[in-house]
């Protein structure tokens, strides 16, 4: 925030209030040189993801999906909720930080997956299952001897 007077000083918070709409902060501001006082009005930038899956359909971001799916992986298996909140915390880390406005299930399949292999081989192989609809038993052997060389 930069005041008027072209101080580059910076300026401090004398009071913080929300707005009538809800959706913001109004902040009285004092300049440090100057002391003259000014609002600003602060909004959370709102991040809409729209989701672009195999067949081309689009919808929503729904982060309860991903955990759905996580958790069905993962069913009796010694992987905490801690670490499957973690998991969605980084996936949309990466999304918002890429900027993107749409993204590909695919782009968020191969995220659960990295991350998955990491956390528990088995939880991995259960959700690569169904995320890559193998069709068969050779294909599922495949990715178990693929991890095992690794």
């Amino acid at each position: 925030m930069f005041c008027d007077c072209g101080s580059s000083d910076g300026s401090r918070v004398i009071d913080s209030r929300q707005s009538s709409d809800t959706k913001s902060i109004r902040r009285r501001r004092e300049c440090i040189k100057c002391g003259k006082r000014f609002t600003t009005y602060e909004r959370v930038e709102e991040h809409e993801l729209i989701v672009v899956k195999k067949d081309g359909s689009t919808q929503e971001y729904d982060k309860s999906k991903i955990i759905s799916g996580i958790l069905r992986a993962c069913e009796k298996r010694p992987v905490s909720i801690k670490q499957i909140e973690n998991i969605v915390f980084l996936i949309e880390k990466k999304l918002i930080e890429s900027g993107k406005r749409e993204v590909s299930s695919i782009e968020i399949g191969d995220s659960v997956i990295r991350n998955l292999y990491e956390i528990d081989q088995v939880a991995y192989i259960r959700f690569a299952s169904v995320y890559r609809s193998f069709d068969d038993l050779n294909e599922f052997l495949s990715e178990l001897n693929n991890i095992l060389k690794k």
